[in-house]
């Protein structure tokens, strides 16, 4: 039989957060994934943080057959619309409904929230967007609240991070309940170049130290992120931006916090931690990555911890 995928709508949803993951579902059945998508509220219309209505919606069941994935996307200004009786009667729900035996339930965002709420966070770990932490933390002290990941299973309880961490949430949800060949190819399909993985931070090092204004720091930055793995000199990189190299370093030091060379490492480890991800050796993802051996890769690695 299929299994049966329920988008379940607070108010204000956030529609990336259920556009991108549907779209992903979707996708999968297009490749021979057995789900069945139904898309249910507490009325048969609401309107997502865009303001848009949706309509033709089904009302929450009143049961769910075994196997059920339910998926509850964030809400945008999720203090307020939590405190919507639609979001109160999504807690009760989730309460009488929901079984971890028998069902899977995967909650973007802010939805983390109405899953503590609901009490399914007792003793579990989790997480949600970075700028929701202490909130989550605060509704539940027995969960076990995991700061600037992308996603996190504990049992048959997923919680991932705000936007498009959704979409990561759903290819890895793909891939346990149909196959990683399928993955593959909705990945493809939606021109998602690299899966993060459950291990991956939210606050991404490829937007690391670019809290600034100077430009030619900036494009400095542009250059090493396009091509981590190209063997940029100082020179080379000074030349580009017409400065010399003492003060293209001072004004890299000054402006961005760190070393051209760091900055350069960090972002070589992330590529290859991307390749790893997927499906390249630990040796050939660090030499994809412009590393000249796994070896050197790890010894970035221990250094970025140690700092």
């Amino acid at each position: 039989m299929a299994r049966e995928v329920w988008f379940v709508l607070p108010p204000r949803f956030m529609l990336l957060d259920f556009a991108g993951p549907a779209e992903a579902m979707r996708i999968a059945t297009e490749f021979g994934a057995d789900f069945q998508l139904h898309y249910a509220a507490c009325d048969v219309q609401t309107s997502c943080s865009l303001g848009l209505p949706l309509g033709g919606l089904q009302p929450l069941p009143v049961q769910l057959p075994d196997d059920s994935l339910i998926i509850i996307p964030g809400a945008d200004c999720s203090a307020e619309a939590y405190a919507l009786p639609e979001a109160r009667r999504i807690v009760g729900w989730l309460n009488s409904c929901f079984d971890p035996q028998r069902h899977v339930l995967a909650t973007i965002c802010s939805a983390a929230l109405l899953a503590g709420m609901a009490g399914l966070l007792a003793h579990r770990q989790c997480t949600t967007h970075h700028s929701l932490i202490t909130r989550l933390q605060d509704s539940d002290n027995s969960a076990s609240v995991l700061e600037n990941r992308v996603f996190v299973q504990d049992g048959a309880v997923w919680t991932s991070a705000g936007i498009t961490a959704g979409i990561d949430l759903a290819l890895q949800l793909i891939s346990q309940l149909a196959s990683p060949a399928i993955t593959r190819e909705v990945a493809r399909e939606m021109v998602v170049y690299f899966r993060r993985s459950g291990q991956d931070v939210q606050l991404s090092p490829w937007l690391a130290h670019r809290n600034h204004l100077h430009p030619a720091v900036h494009k400095v930055q542009d250059l090493i992120a396009a091509s981590p793995e190209q063997d940029w000199s100082l020179s080379a990189l000074a030349g580009q931006v017409h400065v010399s190299v003492r003060h293209l370093s001072r004004l890299f030091r000054e402006h961005a916090g760190v070393s051209v060379h760091d900055y350069h490492l960090a972002l070589r480890a992330a590529r290859a931690n991307q390749w790893r991800t997927a499906g390249l050796s630990k040796e050939k993802a660090a030499l994809a990555a412009g590393f000249s051996s796994a070896r050197q890769w790890q010894r970035v690695q221990a250094a970025a911890k140690v700092s």
